[in-house]
């Protein structure tokens, strides 16, 4: 229960719906109790003049008194009736103001999630997967509300109507009380100890969930791939065994769950039995009426539902307390990158210095970089090439500050970029991943989404330096297209550019490519090498490839391998320095001729 207390600060803003379902609550209860008072009173009064009504025979007096019994059960049902319908009302606006107020707390409790996924470092998005995330974020989130709306309404309800029941039962006949309320101390202990079985199990079926909704994911993702390696069949069969467990997991938690219900029946039904039997002695004494009996079986019925909820309310609370605990794990994890006090907020001209960094990566303890130093100065080009995994994409990373480096540091217009403000340095440098991603929208907004305001010039002029304009032109809506979920609806080659376009649109003070241009043909990408000689005129700019741009004029090329320089210098001097660049430039040649 520990877990739900951080629940309490989302109370606060909602005081007011909580106070007044307290109070519909409490006064649809009042009405509640009040039906049995009449009953017993219509009852006494009827049974009270029975003998008198045959003593009297087939007078006028006989007449009238008949006709005040009837009056008597005739107001008695009229006050019934209305009753029934003043609870009505009061519990409709119980549940219109504490089920409302679950609502917004779900409402807000999933923006604060969100908005933490979103603070999360890039380590983070390594160690957990997309659908435990998701998850987390829907249906534990949506299991909290169940605590926060009808778990709370149902626990007030049962709370107050036990408690008026008991208040007139005990009024009437404490003795008779005793004896009918027995068996519920028992109920309540049996319920407790099922509890204790349910929330393990519960646990299990949430983690079982979360892998459940992550397999589920991986195949919508990956649907292209298995498709075309025609791995449907093992797909299925991956899900059915992950499904198959959760299936066997609930229902071995519905067989628990189902002791709960032949268990009240069992102890309402005993109560019940005894407040016939002692109900009847008493009456027999002179102790009690026999309204009073009526009264006591009506009190009984009464705490039927509110005794039941006990055992469905525990569960909900329960699963509600397992929910929060998986939500809190996420909410308390701290981002690795963070903003150092009174963080850097200025303009960058583009002056880049790696001092002898290292960096290893923490999710698999691979050493990505060596004691690597390079001086980039504003304005100048540089490329650098390797092969896969000599740490080329990890320069960016550490610029971009996903990760702090291990040791060493690096600095931007001699500030070291931890004394930098974050989104003040992520919104001067424009990134061109490799792993192109589109959001599913139109082809305009994915563009200027770096944009702070809708300008669709801007747009225009990024998509016709990134060429694909005439691409855009093609497709059926234009630029109001909708991509699709990651770009589905188009080729590599346009979603490289549209990502290309993306990050020209900001007009950054630095630009890096990451081999953003692996998709797109050769005459394609001879005239954006032309457009990029003239937008990067002023502004610093990385190049990560594997190959080598011949229509670019680098002011350095570095060679990485395993982390570290193994050649330096501009096209010329690694030309003249016959090794691995020197190579790749041979071969690219022959194979293009």
């Amino acid at each position: 229960m520990r877990h739900l207390s951080v629940l309490n600060k989302y109370f606060v803003p909602y005081k007011w719906y909580l106070l007044s379902g307290v109070f519909f609550v409490t006064i649809s209860n009042v009405f509640a109790v009040l039906s049995p008072k009449i009953v017993r009173d219509t009852l006494n009064d009827v049974y009270h003049n029975i003998d008198r009504y045959h003593l009297l025979g087939d007078t006028p007096e006989a007449v009238a008194l008949r006709g005040h019994v009837m009056h008597l059960v005739m107001m008695a049902g009229l006050w019934l009736l209305a009753y029934a319908l003043l609870r009505g009302i009061f519990m409709f606006f119980m549940r219109q103001t504490i089920i409302v107020m679950s609502r917004h707390i779900e409402y807000d409790q999933k923006n604060e999630v969100f908005d933490h996924y979103q603070r999360l470092s890039t380590a983070f998005y390594k160690n957990n997967s997309t659908g435990d995330m998701m998850s987390r974020i829907s249906e534990d989130v949506s299991r909290v509300r169940m605590y926060t709306g009808p778990a709370i309404m149902y626990l007030i309800n049962l709370v107050v109507l036990i408690a008026l029941c008991l208040w007139g039962m005990l009024k009437e006949s404490p003795m008779l009380t005793v004896y009918v309320v027995a068996p519920l101390p028992l109920l309540a202990w049996s319920i407790f100890y099922v509890n204790k079985i349910v929330n393990r199990k519960s646990e299990t079926i949430q983690a079982e969930l979360s892998g459940l909704t992550s397999q589920a994911q991986e195949a919508y993702s990956g649907i292209r791939v298995i498709k075309s390696f025609v791995r449907e069949q093992n797909a299925i069969n991956l899900f059915s065994k992950v499904s198959g467990a959760y299936r066997k997991s609930t229902i071995n938690l519905s067989l628990t769950e189902s002791i709960y219900f032949p268990a009240m029946n069992f102890f309402i039904g005993l109560s019940m039995l005894l407040t016939v039997l002692i109900g009847g002695w008493q009456f027999m004494k002179g102790n009690v009426s026999l309204g009073n009996i009526a009264e006591f079986t009506m009190y009984i019925n009464m705490l039927m539902f509110p005794i039941s909820a006990i055992g469905w309310t525990a569960n909900m609370i329960q699963r509600a307390a397992v929910s929060q605990r998986r939500i809190n794990e996420f909410l308390h994890a701290q981002p690795d990158i963070e903003n150092a006090p009174h963080a850097l907020e200025s303009a960058i001209t583009g002056k880049i210095e790696f001092r002898n960094v290292s960096f290893t990566y923490p999710h698999t303890g691979i050493l990505a970089l060596k004691d690597f130093s390079l001086t980039i100065m504003p304005g100048e080009k540089v490329a650098v090439i390797g092969k896969t995994g000599s740490g080329k994409s990890t320069l960016v990373h550490l610029l971009l500050r996903m990760y702090d480096v291990s040791s060493g540091e690096i600095l931007i217009d001699e500030v070291p970029i931890k004394q930098r403000e974050l989104a003040n340095l992520r919104r001067q440098i424009s990134y061109v991943p490799q792993d192109v991603f589109l959001f599913s929208d139109t082809v305009a907004n994915n563009i200027g989404m770096g944009l702070m305001k809708k300008d669709d010039a801007k747009v225009l002029e990024a998509a016709t330096m990134a060429a694909v304009h005439g691409d855009i032109g093609q497709l059926a809506e234009g630029y109001d297209t909708v991509t699709g979920e990651r770009g589905v609806m188009l080729s590599g080659g346009q979603k490289q550019r549209i990502s290309l376009a993306r990050a020209l649109i900001k007009d950054p003070a630095v630009l890096i490519l990451d081999e953003s241009l692996s998709a797109v043909d050769t005459r394609t990408e001879q005239t954006i090498q032309q457009n990029l000689n003239v937008y990067l005129r002023e502004k610093t700019a990385l190049v990560i490839t594997h190959r080598i741009f011949k229509g670019w004029n680098f002011d350095k090329i570095i060679v990485l391998e395993d982390g570290q320089i193994a050649e330096q210098g501009n096209h010329e001097d690694l030309l003249k320095q016959n090794g691995h660049y020197a190579k790749l430039y041979e071969y690219q040649t022959n194979i293009e001729n």
